[in-house]
């Protein structure tokens, strides 16, 4: 049960045992302590679940049932858990010196005998700067996680433990935290602004898979079928893929389609065929080393072949390539993107504006300043749509919905800005003023407005007088009250924003010298 703290609020369990939990790290930093914790959480999510099926089991053993028998989990898609790996035997070993190479051992266990779980599991229980004793402590207190009512809610709890844990520890790593974990209100927002139903979903860099978590949560929360949607993605780095293969688990997500190869998605696509009917994804921001030169020729750039040097376009159009014939996507992209012409990105963005003469942008949203852990880059989210004239939502074809965000959200600490959610009051819920003002403009029964300031629907000819430039600011106007405009916040935006400029203009000068020194060569 919560309990509470001195001004009598309650404090919610995961609090409790986060505070608990980072006492009891001492000396390990929070990237290395993280596997500690989150696998620890993931070993006691799987023993509940099997000792439920082992207590059923046990009782129908005058039936012919075997509790030791891996295939009677495997048919209830339950992992079997052997004996020295359950967690009533780690408890009762909890406060020896030897602990952590007993839990190294049980999580070896594990994987021999689940096969999904192979190279899954962290083995970093017996290394040296952990204190067995701070060691015992923390399988004592996460063996509480859960207790009470708790043996049917226990998955719901662990998963919850699981989710509060990774944002955390994404806090305390600031910048590296970024890249494994995008904040929960913008996860929250791609999928509130897509409604993914029902169909495929895919992220080709799913980080510790929280769309998939937050598309999972959002079927449920409006009386679907979880079973309706499935997911598909994709992670270069092997330790993230752990995570997300973990948080899946704990949450009974399949994640038998989410692979893992260190070349990437785009040197090694290990979707090939997929045409999904959602992508919703956050890659990382104008990345410089992401293989293009390899990739000069590559099929997925119909509309246009992006710059060797950032991946930005590379991206959209590596998730248009992905889309099937309906389907929609939801991307996280640094906010150069929408006005960026250097080596032909504007061509492909007009390209994008104009394609089949509907256009693919459906809509552009951008973001407030310090939601990212891990960058200050000022970022917009962009929604395509494959049909933008089909009969699930209205004609939008050669228009665009611009949403200026900029102005929401609120500080969680000094360095970080969250979208709010919640809240009934849809002005005070700041996640639902933005998906409703979306939704009311795509739906054929959609009271839309345009509010200056806020958002706009823009035919396409006025973009295009404007070179294409995708920037809502430029299309909503002012508000009719500035009263409340926010001098520092704007300055601070505007410093980023121009400090970026200013690293893209470097760029471009270093790769203007590295070729005048290859004509030179070939000259001489």
């Amino acid at each position: 049960m919560a309990k509470k703290n001195g001004n009598m609020a309650e404090e919610p369990l995961e609090k409790q045992l986060w505070k608990t939990a980072d006492k009891l790290r001492k000396n390990i930093d929070a990237a290395e302590y993280k596997h500690i914790a989150l696998g620890l959480i993931f070993l006691k999510y799987i023993s509940d679940a099997f000792e439920e099926l082992y207590v059923k089991l046990k009782a129908e053993e005058a039936n012919g049932a075997d509790p030791e028998d891996i295939d009677e989990y495997k048919a209830e898609n339950v992992f079997f858990v052997p004996k020295e790996a359950r967690w009533e035997f780690l408890k009762s070993q909890a406060k020896q010196p030897t602990i952590g190479k007993t839990v190294d051992a049980a999580m070896d266990a594990i994987e021999k005998e689940n096969s999904s779980l192979k190279g899954v599991l962290p083995k970093v229980f017996a290394r040296q700067n952990l204190d067995p004793t701070s060691l015992g402590e923390l399988i004592d207190l996460i063996g509480n996680i859960a207790l009470g009512d708790a043996k049917a809610r226990s998955a719901d709890v662990l998963g919850h433990v699981f989710e509060y844990f990774l944002g955390e520890f994404a806090l305390a790593e600031s910048k590296k935290g970024g890249q494994f974990y995008t904040p929960r209100s913008v996860v929250e927002l791609l999928v509130e602004m897509l409604e993914p139903y029902k169909g495929r979903v895919f992220d080709p860099c799913c980080g510790s898979g929280g769309m998939f978590v937050q598309s999972e949560k959002f079927v449920e929360e409006h009386q679907g079928k979880v079973s309706d949607i499935s997911v598909y993605g994709q992670e270069s780095n092997q330790t993230t893929w752990r995570l997300c293969k973990m948080n899946l688990a704990i949450r009974g997500i399949d994640s038998s389609q989410v692979k893992w190869n260190s070349e990437g998605s785009f040197l090694n696509d290990a979707h090939k065929d997929l045409k999904a009917d959602y992508i919703i994804a956050n890659p990382p921001f104008n990345v410089s080393d992401w293989g293009g030169e390899l990739l000069r020729k590559d099929g997925r750039w119909k509309y246009g072949v992006p710059p060797v040097g950032n991946a930005n376009f590379a991206w959209l159009q590596h998730f248009i390539y992905h889309l099937s014939p309906n389907g929609q996507a939801g991307v996280v992209l640094a906010k150069g993107a929408l006005t960026s012409k250097t080596s032909g990105e504007g061509e492909i963005r007009k390209a994008l504006i104009e394609a089949d003469g509907c256009g693919l942008i459906d809509c552009i949203v951008n973001l407030p300043a310090k939601l990212f852990l891990n960058t200050q880059i000022p970022a917009a989210l962009w929604f395509l749509s494959r049909n933008r004239t089909n009969g699930k939502f209205r004609n939008r074809s050669k228009e665009i919905l611009f949403i200026d965000a900029r102005n929401l959200g609120h500080l969680i600490n000094r360095r970080t800005r969250e979208l709010s959610n919640g809240s009934e009051n849809p002005e005070d819920n700041d996640i639902a003023k933005i998906a409703n003002t979306y939704h009311n403009w795509r739906n054929p029964d959609g009271k839309y407005e345009d509010i200056p300031g806020f958002c706009a629907s823009v035919p396409i000819e006025r973009v295009k007088e404007l070179d294409y430039v995708l920037t809502p600011g430029r299309y909503v106007g002012l508000p009719d009250e500035e009263d409340d405009f926010n001098f520092n916040e704007r300055f601070t935006a505007l410093k980023a924003e121009f400090e970026e400029q200013l690293k893209e203009e470097a760029r471009l000068n270093q790769i203007i010298v590295e070729n005048l020194s290859k004509i030179k060569l070939t000259k001489d």
